[in-house]
């Protein structure tokens, strides 16, 4: 199996669009940190993101265990031929590391990986919020994503420092190899799995097993 590497590194400050009084609610205002750009060189990794980058609900959105965002470039294509949008590509789902050689099925809640100097682990899968549907003028692009399974995931930093994109993502550990992004997503939206279990699992995100929690 190929060695997953970061194709792409997004970063992006939040900012207000829209227009006061605007008829179609999706030209509305609106605060997003949801418009990533990529870089170019080294970045620094911190414990709550990467330098220069930001969220605007920070509720929802960022902290100590979403502090990176990740997606599969080879989910790409696929939106490319179904929405019709050639543009569809790296940083469209507002991810920071667009990587490759990963996909749901492929990562597993509390992976390790090392990255140049600098460790992260897998802490939760990606949920699409309606901003995803508002960037692209799609209503239903969330539930497109939810249906498909092509979420995301994210990461919590254990070591702080410099990343670049080309860099490989080198497995360090695997404690859970049962309980992959895609497995998780299954039981979070379709109900179906070991909610108890998940529920005690001290290296999902605490927002999720509250989640299973109350299931």
């Amino acid at each position: 199996m190929d060695i997953p590497h970061i194709l792409s590194i997004q970063i992006g400050l939040p900012k207000q669009l829209g227009v006061e009084g605007a008829t179609d609610p999706m030209d509305r205002p609106w605060t997003t940190g949801f418009f990533k750009e990529p870089i170019t060189g080294t970045i620094h990794l911190g414990k709550t993101n990467l330098v220069g980058d930001g969220q605007a609900d920070l509720v929802l959105h960022g902290g100590p265990e979403k502090a990176v965002l990740a997606y599969a470039a080879s989910h790409y294509p696929h939106w490319q031929q179904e929405l019709d949008l050639p543009n569809f590509s790296y940083g469209a789902f507002g991810e920071n590391f667009t990587v490759s050689g990963q996909t749901e099925a492929d990562v597993c809640i509390g992976d390790i990986f090392a990255v140049s100097e600098a460790q992260i682990q897998v802490s939760q899968p990606r949920e699409p919020c309606w901003k995803l549907a508002r960037r692209w003028r799609i209503k239903d692009l969330p539930k497109r994503a939810i249906d498909t399974g092509r979420l995301g995931w994210y990461f919590r930093v254990l070591s702080e420092g410099l990343v670049e994109r080309g860099q490989p993502l080198l497995l360090v550990e695997r404690p859970l190899p049962q309980w992959s992004i895609a497995r998780v997503n299954h039981a979070f939206y379709h109900r179906k799995g070991r909610c108890a279990q998940l529920a005690a699992c001290p290296l999902l995100s605490s927002s999720w097993r509250q989640y299973f929690s109350m299931r």
